[in-house]
C-alpha cells in the first residue's frame, strides 16, 4: 500500500504533574467495568489533547503505592472532574482497588506526559486492540466527526463489548480470542487513500500485528501506532512498538 503522509502526526510534550483527587462518582459499565469520576482542584489546566495518552494512577494497597496506566476517557474542566474506565479482572489490584472503591477516596493522578495527535480528516482510520484498548478507542470514536471512516476490531466477549458511541462511518468486527483478532486483521482490506492504523493491547499480540501491518498491509511506520498496554504475567507494562 503506498501512501504520501500528506497529513503529519503532531507531537506534543506536557509538564509532568502530580494531582491529589478523590472520587466523586463511580458507575457500572456492563458487568466488567467501572466507570470511576475523580474531582480535585488539582485537576485545573489538567490538558490530555489524544485518546492515545494515558496518565499513571497511583494508589496504595497494604501500604505499597502502586501504578497503572490508564486512559483519560473524559475531562470536564468547568468541574475539575477526570473519568478513568477500569476492567474488572479476576485478580489484580486496580480492579481490586476498583470493586472497593467508595465516593470521598483518595487517589493520585500523574500526567499525561505527552499527546500523539493523529489527524481527524484521515480518508480512513483503523483501530483495533483488545479490552485493555476499548478506552481509547470509545474515547476515539466518541470524538471523531461524522465524515470520518473507521473500521474497528476489537477482542472483546459477552458483557465486555462496550457501546461505542460515534458520529464516524463505522464498521466494527467483535473477536472472542487474541489470534482471531490477528486473523481479523489479515482479512481486512484498508480502504484507498491516506490512513492511519492503530493498535493496544497484549505484548505478543502487538508484536504480530505491527509485523503484519508492516510488511503485510504495507503501511508505513509514520502511518501506525502499536502498543503493548500489558504483558502476560508482568505488572504495569506498557510499550510502544514504534
Amino acid at each position: 500500500m503506498e501512501q504520501q503522509n500528506r497529513r503529519s502526526v503532531q507531537r506534543v510534550r506536557h509538564e509532568l504533574h502530580i494531582r491529589d483527587v478523590s472520587v466523586a462518582r463511580i458507575a457500572p459499565l456492563g458487568d466488567s467495568f467501572l466507570s470511576i469520576c475523580f474531582q480535585g482542584e488539582a485537576l485545573a489546566q489538567f490538558t490530555s489533547l489524544s485518546f492515545d495518552d494515558h496518565v499513571k494512577f497511583m494508589f496504595e494497597v497494604n501500604g505499597e503505592q502502586l501504578r497503572r496506566d490508564f486512559t483519560p476517557l473524559h475531562y470536564d474542566a468547568g468541574k475539575r472532574e477526570l473519568t478513568l474506565e477500569f476492567a474488572l479482572h479476576e485478580d489484580g489490584a486496580s480492579s481490586a482497588w476498583a470493586r472497593a472503591a467508595r465516593v470521598g477516596q483518595r487517589a493520585i493522578i500523574g500526567g499525561p506526559r505527552g499527546s500523539m495527535i493523529i489527524p481527524m480528516d484521515l480518508d480512513w482510520q483503523l483501530l483495533a486492540g483488545d479490552r485493555s484498548a476499548l478506552p481509547a478507542i470509545r474515547r476515539r470514536l466518541a470524538e471523531l466527526p461524522p465524515a470520518s471512516r473507521v473500521l474497528a476490531v476489537i477482542h472483546a466477549s459477552g458483557a465486555d463489548r462496550l457501546p461505542l458511541d460515534t458520529r464516524a462511518d463505522l464498521d466494527v468486527r467483535w473477536v472472542d480470542s487474541d489470534r482471531a483478532l490477528v486473523e481479523a486483521l489479515r482479512a481486512v482490506t484498508l480502504p484507498a487513500g491516506e490512513g492511519f492504523a492503530w493498535f493496544a493491547g497484549e505484548a505478543a499480540t502487538a508484536k504480530a500485528v505491527r509485523a503484519h501491518l508492516l510488511e503485510d498491509k504495507g503501511v508505513p511506520k509514520e502511518a501506525m501506532r502499536v502498543s503493548a498496554y500489558w504483558k502476560q504475567g508482568v505488572a504495569d507494562h506498557h510499550e510502544n512498538l514504534e
